[in-house]
């Protein structure tokens, strides 16, 4: 009885289609591998011994390589949705630069990863590793400024809807509020990327 009623808990189907999904069990991953890099830190803040603090940088080092395995051919994805972005003919031409600017940051990013990945696991080193590992932060990095460029420009393009309403009558307090709500809506994601 009490495993059935533990084993049919909505929480534990929750969880299951959570860490079902490699995004899931990145997220997982990354919130443990981010606890232990704070408690190491924290450890060795606090004068303990370096036997207290090494099960939790072992524990960051082994995550952050699983995750990095986690990530091997997701570049494909990318490179295919900045195709499907080039082939676009309705999106604003700003717009549509940035996400092929995006997308092909995070396939560089990811590209390079994956090369990295041999030289991370001692799989086989290579000289050029923590050379190719900045390049792909680099990548990564103009993804991001590409993902802020088109946030921002999305929120000037609304700003100038905005401006350009009448709101002596209903229907302009309505689209008004409504600009408003996406304005907010862009301006977070573009913060969290």
């Amino acid at each position: 009885m009490v495993v059935d009623a533990v084993a049919y808990h909505p929480t534990v189907a929750h969880y299951l289609r959570f860490v079902a999904t490699t995004v899931g069990r990145d997220k997982l991953l990354r919130t443990l591998q981010y606890f232990s890099r704070f408690y190491a830190w924290y450890l060795l803040r606090t004068n303990n011994p370096a036997r207290v603090i090494a099960p939790f940088e072992a524990i960051k080092k082994q995550f952050a390589l699983t995750r990095k395995a986690l990530r091997l051919g997701k570049n494909v994805e990318h490179f295919k949705a900045a195709a499907v972005a080039a082939d676009n003919k309705s999106l604003d031409p700003v717009l549509k630069y940035c996400a092929i600017g995006r997308q092909l940051g995070y396939a560089t990013y990811l590209s390079l990863d994956a090369i990295t990945y041999l030289d991370s696991a001692g799989i086989r080193p290579f000289a050029s590793a923590k050379r190719l590992q900045k390049d792909a932060y680099r990548a990564w990095f103009t993804g991001l400024i590409f993902n802020a460029t088109a946030g921002l420009y999305t929120l000037w393009q609304l700003r100038e809807k905005e401006q350009n309403i009448d709101k002596s009558n209903g229907e302009g307090v309505v689209e008004s509020k409504k600009i408003q709500r996406q304005r907010s809506y862009t301006g977070t994601c573009s913060m969290v990327g």
